[in-house]
């Protein structure tokens, strides 16, 4: 049974192909070995409202919680959390935290997972954890900030229309009963009234607010082996470049007699 055209040629030019294919081998080989092995670990959040004021979420086939996750996704990315975790790991370099972390969310959760990438199996798992708490940290944080502002306001508002109805209820003794003035401001008092109760009853409620950031529902673990190609990919990929060019080399060599024949034809 004869051989195709392509085997023939390699046969006639095993040698070079054999080197080219063991020259290839070695590179995959060292190549492998000198990059360093990556692991990654994962820590996922539950996501949930924070009972103050969430940024609301457009409901999807793809989301269903009344919560913007994408924003959360690139906030737990950010130079702020990643500073937080940056000191929990005691690491300078904040842009390197940075880059490590990754953030994902599944269709129709309320999860992040958050996941970190490092040089051994104990570095990730402990930026990914890191990361996870430096997020629920900020996040709770943020609400805090905001309910704050909310009280001040409120009390702000209190204290405007208590004033007002101290003046209108000091103004109603100087004025005739009966008279369209006495009746006005008698309305107005009234209308300030309402609006002091329903402002205080509404402070009460921001003073019962409990801000729940979320919880780390999966810690990290150490990832039992590591992230992208292995020895095996490296190592065939080296083999197939190799292949590729002792081919190359051998229809090359196997062109340069006809090539010579015709140069000194002219």
């Amino acid at each position: 049974m004869s051989r195709s055209p392509f085997l023939s040629l390699l046969g006639r030019h095993r040698l070079l192909t054999g080197v080219c294919v063991l020259v290839g081998a070695l590179g995959g080989a060292a190549l492998y070995v000198a990059l360093p092995e990556t692991y990654t670990a994962t820590a996922q959040v539950l996501v949930t409202p924070t009972g103050v004021q969430d940024q609301p979420n457009n409901l999807g086939p793809r989301q269903r919680e009344n919560l913007n996750l994408d924003t959360e996704a690139q906030i737990a990315q950010s130079a702020v959390v990643a500073g937080l975790a940056a000191e929990k790991l005691g690491v300078r370099d904040i842009d390197e935290v940075r880059r490590n972390i990754t953030v994902n969310v599944p269709p129709n959760s309320a999860i992040l997972a958050i996941s970190y990438t490092a040089g051994t199996p104990n570095a990730a798992a402990a930026g990914a954890q890191a990361v996870a708490t430096a997020y629920l940290a900020n996040r709770e944080a943020a609400a805090t900030r905001t309910l704050a502002a909310q009280q001040r306001l409120v009390a702000a508002a209190i204290r405007e229309a208590d004033k007002e109805l101290t003046e209108v209820t000091a103004s109603l003794a100087t004025l005739a009963k009966g008279t369209a003035e006495y009746l006005n401001a008698s309305r107005r008092q009234t209308i300030l009234g309402r609006q002091v109760a329903t402002l205080t009853a509404k402070a009460d409620a921001l003073r019962t607010v409990a801000v729940t950031p979320g919880t780390v529902i999966s810690p990290a673990r150490p990832p039992d082996a590591p992230t992208g190609p292995g020895m095996p990919l490296y190592l065939g990929s080296g083999l197939f470049l190799g292949l590729l060019a002792g081919s190359g080399a051998a229809v090359f060599r196997e062109s340069r007699p006809a090539r010579m024949a015709h140069a000194h034809a002219w």
